[in-house]
């Protein structure tokens, strides 16, 4: 890993507690789940922390985000309110989509982010579809689309890759191969194995693989792709090699994988590689990573109350934000 020159230690702390920020409510929210306190379908994102972090904060205020199902990581960087977030995850009217959608559904148009989908390569054609938004009104927009190994199988991920080259379309497609789609292994579900980024070549577009476990890696990729994105070069795919700490959700006990291979990718913690060169750097010291690690607890805490206080949705608004 190496320091961009580009990057003050202002700027380190800030990726830091970024990560730290999602760890510490992924971690939240894996307890609140086991009291019942979050019901439903949960994915946590720990692990995969360096991939949000690295990319979204390469983006413009006005450009757009769609998510799959394991959003909250993405949710979180994007700035949306933490407490806004847990109340959603809770069912709480205070939610991002008050109360309705749940982990799978975060939304915040207001910060360009348009959803987390719990259909798998759901959010593909969206997100074209946001792009194509973008292009026809002439505006200066990016749209990162985030989607798992699980969705290369879909007809939807070739169609939107498809229709975004021929269209030559603002869009960053970006994979986070975590190596499993719910229980299976990639090299059983993909001719191509683990190099899923070779998908984009029949769509002739620009594509590169990143180690998605180094939070420098993937900004100064993300960062280069948004670039040649903006600047009209038309759609570029990037695939960030990535793990899952936990199982595929709450529900997975995750006793198909190998304890070393787990074991092997722990070592690779992006949290703890990147605290632990940023300190052999200068750039972090003990006192500081004390200091943000307390901040975010806080910041969790109060998150958990605020949703604790906030109340359910009103049995009156059941008809509310339905087409029919």
């Amino acid at each position: 890993m190496k320091v961009s020159p580009k990057l003050d230690k202002s700027q380190v702390q800030e990726l830091y507690r970024q990560m730290q920020l999602i760890r510490q409510f992924e971690e939240e929210c894996s307890r609140l789940y086991m009291q019942g306190k979050i019901r439903g379908f949960l994915h946590l994102y720990i692990g995969e922390e360096a991939v949000a972090v690295g990319a979204i904060p390469t983006l413009k205020p006005q450009d757009y985000i769609v998510s799959h199902y394991r959003d909250h990581g993405h949710a979180l960087v994007r700035g949306l309110d933490p407490r806004a977030v847990m109340a959603e995850l809770m069912g709480k009217a205070t939610g991002t989509s008050g109360g309705r959608g749940g982990s799978m559904h975060l939304f915040d148009v207001s910060k360009g982010f348009w959803g987390g989908y719990a259909i798998v390569g759901g959010q593909m054609p969206i997100a074209v579809g946001l792009a194509l938004s973008a292009k026809l009104k002439k505006e200066d927009r990016v749209t990162v689309c985030f989607f798992g190994d699980g969705a290369v199988n879909e007809g939807e991920f070739h169609e939107s890759l498809n229709l975004a080259a021929l269209w030559k379309l603002p869009i960053v497609f970006f994979l986070e191969n975590n190596l499993y789609g719910m229980g299976s292994h990639v090299d059983k579900t993909h001719a191509v194995g683990r190099d899923l980024y070779l998908a984009a070549d029949p769509y002739r577009i620009p594509a590169a693989q990143v180690d998605g476990m180094d939070l420098l890696a993937v900004r100064e990729a993300a960062a280069e792709a948004v670039e040649r994105v903006r600047s009209g070069g038309g759609p570029v795919f990037l695939e960030a090699m990535t793990y899952r700490f936990r199982g595929h959700s709450m529900a997975d006990p995750s006793a198909y994988r190998e304890g070393s291979e787990v074991d092997l990718w722990a070592k690779k913690d992006p949290i703890l590689t990147f605290k632990e060169k940023m300190q052999e750097d200068g750039l972090l010291s003990e006192d500081e990573i004390a200091e943000i690690d307390d901040e975010i607890k806080e910041v969790i805490e109060d998150a958990v109350r605020f949703g604790d206080e906030s109340p359910e949705p009103d049995l009156d608004s059941v008809y509310e934000h339905v087409y029919a």
